[in-house]
């Protein structure tokens, strides 16, 4: 019987979720979800003067906000590390491991020699017999790593990875004040969870060949290993501060919606044929890891606009709003009652024109227009031409007794007038969308005057006749 998956997520809370690492957590849940298995959050803590409670939180609520929920309590690394220094200790006693006195004035020439000789840095107490140590003197403990041959990495994207072991020297794993490093805290993490692959940045490699060797001379399972490459910027580099925006709560601010973000990061580096947009329920079904490519993916936010734009068509009226609204107020529109009801009329016409959540403001603005209306110079010069005024007053006995249900018997009525009266839509058109929106953007006439309301949109053309 295969044992069931488990993966985690162990960011470092130094700041916010980064998006590099929203991807990774999201192909580590995909992973684990997909197979009925466990998705674990881990928060690596023990820097305590980097750590900040703060981004905690933020770590916490980016991954809620984008629909990744984990398995148990989230584990504090800080909180373990008796634990982490015992197994150091258990490595001490079994001889993989020795007590090193150097001080780091003698650590520092040591690599500078070994540079310079282009040799392993090896510290000289590592074949010193324990019992002529100097004992309570200030030491460290260094893993005793094995000199000959190399440690292979199986790694499941970037195939099978060699270091020699000349290249790997005698890693600290626990630091002369009782803390332990890094790479021992995570193989005690894993191992203690049950962590059966591991999923992160192909920044790890290096340390992944350093924790293979602390798993075999515990003699513990080796996880799977699967180094995803990096999110590069669209020049290429390295993202960098210089990209924009690099926290998911950026991206939330900017108005892109949970499920765009997840599906534009699982594109991001990884593939399913040509399909681009993908729901959740087909991610968790076709995502493995043998899809991520072993190039670095270039972030490209035209794309992921393009992506947005999908889902806002997909969002109902009401969640379309509720999404909206807190874009709207901080423009300094206040949405009473009705202004909600005319959002709602709205949404499906919006969401055609707002790639984001911040673009309905924009899109929106004629919804929300106090009247009378302040209308723009050139609008406002087609309703002084001859027979514009004319036609509005007739267009507003013809809408008073029409069908308000949907847009589409409002704009039957106006093409009927225009047939009527002998003239192009747009005599009709022209000074009536000016008198109805002041000459901001906005949808069809028909939609317009829907979204707006039987009563707002009569009042607004009573207004334009009244100028």
């Amino acid at each position: 019987m295969t044992s069931k998956v488990v993966t985690r997520f162990a960011p470092s809370p130094t700041g916010y979720l980064h998006i590099g690492g929203a991807r990774t957590a999201l192909f580590n849940w995909l992973f684990a979800r997909g197979r009925g298995g466990r998705f674990l959050l881990r928060i690596e803590d023990t820097d305590r003067a980097r750590h900040n409670e703060a981004a905690v939180d933020a770590i916490i609520g980016g991954l809620s906000w984008l629909g990744l929920d984990w398995d148990e309590e989230p584990v504090s690394q800080y909180a373990r590390r008796e634990r982490h220094a015992q197994i150091a200790r258990d490595l001490l006693a079994a001889g993989a491991a020795y007590r090193c006195y150097m001080s780091g004035d003698e650590i520092d020439a040591a690599r500078n020699r070994a540079i310079e000789t282009k040799s392993r840095f090896e510290s000289p107490w590592r074949e010193t017999d324990p019992a002529g140590a100097p004992g309570a003197q200030p030491h460290t403990i260094r893993f005793k790593a094995p000199r000959e041959g190399e440690t292979i990495v199986r790694d499941s994207v970037q195939g099978d990875v060699r270091f020699p072991n000349s290249a790997l020297d005698d890693l600290i794993i626990l630091r002369s004040d009782g803390a332990p490093t890094y790479n021992l805290a995570v193989v005690a993490d894993d191992h203690d969870m049950g962590v059966t692959h591991v999923i992160r940045g192909d920044d790890h490699l290096t340390n992944a060949a350093r924790q293979q060797q602390i798993y075999s001379a515990l003699g513990w399972n080796i996880p799977s290993f699967a180094h995803v490459p990096l999110i590069h910027g669209p020049d290429g580099a390295k993202l960098s501060k210089r990209h924009g925006a690099l926290g998911v709560e950026a991206y939330r601010d900017l108005g892109i919606l949970p499920e765009a973000l997840a599906n534009y990061l699982l594109r991001l580096g990884w593939s399913h044929g040509d399909d681009e947009i993908i729901p959740r329920a087909r991610a968790l079904e076709w995502f493995d890891v043998a899809g991520i490519n072993r190039a670095p993916a270039r972030l490209d936010p035209a794309k992921l606009e393009n992506t947005n734009a999908h889902y806002m068509k997909c969002l109902g009226a009401d969640d379309f709003a509720a999404k909206a609204a807190p874009f709207i107020e901080s423009a300094g529109i206040l949405l009473d009652d009705e202004n909600i009801a005319r959002l709602r009329r709205a949404a499906p016409f919006l969401s055609d024109r707002a790639p984001t959540l911040a673009a309905v403001p924009d899109a929106a603005a004629f919804l929300f227009l106090k009247r009378p209306i302040e209308i723009a110079a050139k609008p406002a010069k087609s309703l002084n031409l001859d027979g514009a005024r004319q036609m509005i007053a007739r267009a507003l006995e013809v809408l008073e007794s029409s069908d308000w249900t949907t847009p589409s018997p409002l704009d039957q009525a106006l093409k009927a007038l225009a047939e009527e009266a002998g003239v192009g839509f747009g005599k009709i058109g022209q000074p009536l969308r000016a008198a109805l929106t002041g000459g901001a953007p906005s949808p069809s006439l028909g939609e317009t005057m829907y979204a707006l309301g039987r009563e707002e949109a009569l009042g607004r053309i009573r207004d334009a006749l009244d100028v």
